[in-house]
Parts: structure tokens; sequence; C-alpha cells
């Protein structure tokens, strides 16, 4: 593997715990750096635009852009995980050919999420009971969201390419430009030229464009293994097949998740407009908490798919070990500030008193609960890791959906309130990471290799 940039960690070979932090922390700041394009829309929107534009944006919107992105970035982190097995093993040639395969399906990708989210986007508003004075905000918001797919799915694939061959540091550098970019456009395109919902998805879209012609210009300057040469760009049918065995339950899973929180953002539209926006400012809260969760099981997924490539199970296990402990770490120090500092966070999104009060009370009912979910997201990034990808999606489909829908069904929506709706997540998170828990200890969750080692 190329290892022109001594900086970068050794996934192969030292300790693992400095090895996946020195890894983790530029991908934990790139990812709160993006998911801080969502909470300063949302801010922006609360202070200058009114409590029914953030509920259009944070409501149902939400979910429904959830529902389409989350399966097809799923489906293209499978090339991630190719390209890092292909380091691992050391093979030059093939990953040559899993970069420009995935770089040609993530504008494929892209320009289906663009048509796909744009069409269905109305029926999904209706469906959800979505309230009236949202409709229009709401829908506004989402075609303008769609129209940056396809620098957004660039980005999101090349930035994955340079992780997965231990390069973390320059997709963070990338986000911070775009980000500083995302919060002067925010500012511009809502709070001096009014906008409303419209600019901040302008904001955004525009923002994922510098992202994208970043990664692609870094990308078309290398010279290890990673380098993209237009002259190449063409689908290899047995990558393409990898990424696929490997993509598309990782798709699943994101879809299978936002599709059961569909039926939760149902359950709040019913609460009236002031849920609605409570629970808009609690998704914000809620957001900084995935973005570092998932770099976590970037971590975890890319240490283990390079060292399953080179064949190493001992350290494969002191990688999600060492993840485990990351994650719970994480995961207690989240809780204890989310709910120490929950009055004084949440009127930052609005000046509502009756949001505020809401949004306060709901965020008391979930902050503590996110270690819940540390065995779901370390377990399966490690297993889908070493390409074991169909049983994670299995385990998620009962531990987290099915019991999901069932709580929605005989308690949420008979028992209608903030409590009922909030028992869902954590519920389902210990459900789901005693099952992944017990497959981890019992299960033959590790391939064999393909040649039998």
């Amino acid at each position: 593997m190329d290892r022109s940039r001594t900086r970068q960690p050794d996934m192969l070979r030292g300790p693992v715990f400095s090895n996946m932090m020195r890894f983790f922390v530029p991908i934990m700041l790139g990812t709160l750096l993006q998911q801080l394009y969502s909470i300063v829309d949302a801010i922006i929107l609360g202070r200058y635009a009114g409590k029914t534009a953030l509920a259009a944006v944070g409501g149902s919107d939400y979910f429904i852009i959830s529902l389409i992105v989350g399966f097809f970035v799923g489906f293209a982190s499978g090339a991630s995980v190719v390209v890092s097995q292909c380091c691992g093993a050391g093979e030059r040639g093939d990953a040559q050919k899993a970069v420009h395969t995935a770089m040609l399906l993530a504008v494929l990708i892209g320009a289906v999420m663009t048509a796909l989210g744009i069409v269905s986007a109305p029926w999904f508003l209706s469906a959800l009971d979505t309230p009236q004075e949202l409709l229009h905000d709401s829908s506004v918001y989402i075609v303008w969201y769609y129209a940056g797919m396809i620098p957004m799915m660039v980005y999101n694939m090349g930035a994955g390419i340079l992780r997965a061959t231990g390069d973390s540091r320059r997709p963070l550098l990338f986000l911070v430009v775009c980000a500083a970019a995302n919060t002067a456009l925010d500012f511009l395109l809502v709070a001096v030229i009014p906008l409303g919902a419209a600019g901040a998805a302008i904001a955004t879209s525009l923002s994922q464009l510098i992202c994208a012609a970043l990664v692609v210009v870094t990308l078309l300057r290398e010279t290890g293994l990673c380098r993209l040469e237009p002259r190449l760009l063409r689908i290899s049918g047995n990558h393409l097949r990898r990424i696929v065995v490997i993509g598309l339950p990782m798709g699943l899973a994101s879809t299978m998740y936002s599709f059961t929180n569909l039926f939760v953002q149902k359950a709040t539209n019913l609460l009236g407009t002031d849920a609605v926006a409570a629970w808009s400012v609690f998704w914000k809260l809620d957001g900084v908490f995935w973005p570092v969760s998932n770099a976590i099981g970037i971590a975890v997924s890319t240490f283990v798919g390079q060292n399953y490539g080179a064949r190493n199970r001992a350290r494969i296990r002191t990688c999600i070990r060492v993840g485990l402990v990351m994650h719970l770490g994480f995961s207690a120090l989240y809780s204890a500030a989310l709910y120490l500092t929950r009055t004084r966070t949440v009127p930052i999104f609005s000046t509502d008193p009756n949001v505020i009060r809401e949004g306060v009370l709901i965020t008391s009912y979930l902050a503590l609960t996110y270690p819940l979910f540390s065995f779901t997201e370390v377990l399966s990034s490690g297993m889908r890791g070493t390409g074991n990808a169909v049983m994670p999606t299995v385990l998620t489909l009962f531990g987290i959906c099915f019991a999901r829908l069932a709580i929605l069904h005989f308690v949420t929506f008979p028992h209608l309130s903030d409590f009922t709706v909030a028992i869902c997540f954590p519920a389902t998170w210990a459900v789901s990471s005693l099952m992944f828990l017990l497959y981890y200890k019992f299960g033959r969750w590790m391939p064999e290799y393909p040649s039998g080692g």
C-alpha cells in the first residue's frame, strides 16, 4: 500500500487505539461540519423566517430526505469497503478499478436521487399528514436540496476513497471551507435576501458543489492508489458486484431506519406545528451525536477492511474492541452534556415559548439513552468491514425496524404524546444492540477468505 504520506495512521501495524484515533478525529470533525450545515440552516430559519420554516425543514423534509439519501449513501459506502480491502491486500490494479467504478457510480446515483427525490416528495408530504401551513416551505426546500445530489454523492464517494487509503485529513479541510461557505450563503439567502426555506437549501447545495470540486481536483492530482484518471472512468463488472454485495444491504439498512422514522414523523405531525418545531429542534441537537457515531463506525469498518484484506484476524477483533470503548465513552459524555445543557441549547433555535418548553421536555426524555446504541454501531461496522453486510441488515430489520413499528402501533399511536414518540428510540436501540452482541459472541460473522485462507 502507498505510504507516501508518513503522517497517515498505520492500519495494519502498531497500536490500534492511537492509530484509530488519528484516523477518527478528522472524520469526526468533518462529519460535525457537515451537520453544521443543517444546524446553521435551522438557527437562521428559526430566527429570521419563523417557526413555520423551521418546522418545515426539520420535520417531514428531514425524514423524506433521509429515506432516499440514506439508501444511496449507504449503497455507495460499499465502494469504500472494497477500496479499503484492496489497499490492505496491496492490490493496486484492483484498487484503481474500484476507484473509477465508484466515482462514475457516484454521478449516476446522484442523478437518480435528484429525479426520484423531486418526483416522490409531494406524495410523501401528503402521506405523512404534514400540516397544511408547512407544505409550501417543505416542497420548495426539498426541490432545491435534491438539485445538489450529484455533487453531494461525488464528494462523499471521493472522501470515502481517500479515507479508505488512510487519508482522513484532507476531507476535513475541504469541509472547513464548505462550512464557512454554507454559513455565509445562509445569511445571504435567508437573512439578507429573504428566500426562506429555499435559500437554506440553495446554500447547502452550493456548498456541496464546492466540496465536490475540491475532492475531484485532489483525486486528479494523486499519485498513489486512489488517483483518478478521466480516461479510465468506466464500470468494472467485478468491482461493481463487490460494491453491490456490500453496499446494497447497507443501503437497505439505512432505508429501513428512515422508513420506520417516517411513521415517527407522522405521529409528531399529528401533535401539531408546535410539536413538529420542538422535535425539529431536538433533531438538530440529536444530529450532533450521529455524525460522531458514524465516524467511529467508518474508522472501525476501514481498519477492519484493511486488516481483513491483510488476513489479520486477531487485529480485526482488537479494532472492534477499541471501537466499542471509543463509542461507549463518547456516547456517555454526549448524553451527560446534552442533558445538562438542554435549557440553554433548545432556546438557540427558537424564541417561541411553547416550542422551547416542549423541546426541553423531549430532550429530557432522550438525552441519557445514547449509550444503548453503541454495540449496534460498532459491531455492524466491523462485520461490514469483513464483507458481511447481509446479517447486520437482518439484525437491523428485526432489532430496530420491526420492533419500532410494533411500539408505534401498540403504544405510540393509541396513546399519542411526546413521551410515547420518544420511547421508540431507546427501546429499539437496546433490542438491536443485544442481538448484535449475541451474534458477535456466538455467530460465525467473519467470512472465509475467497482463497480459503
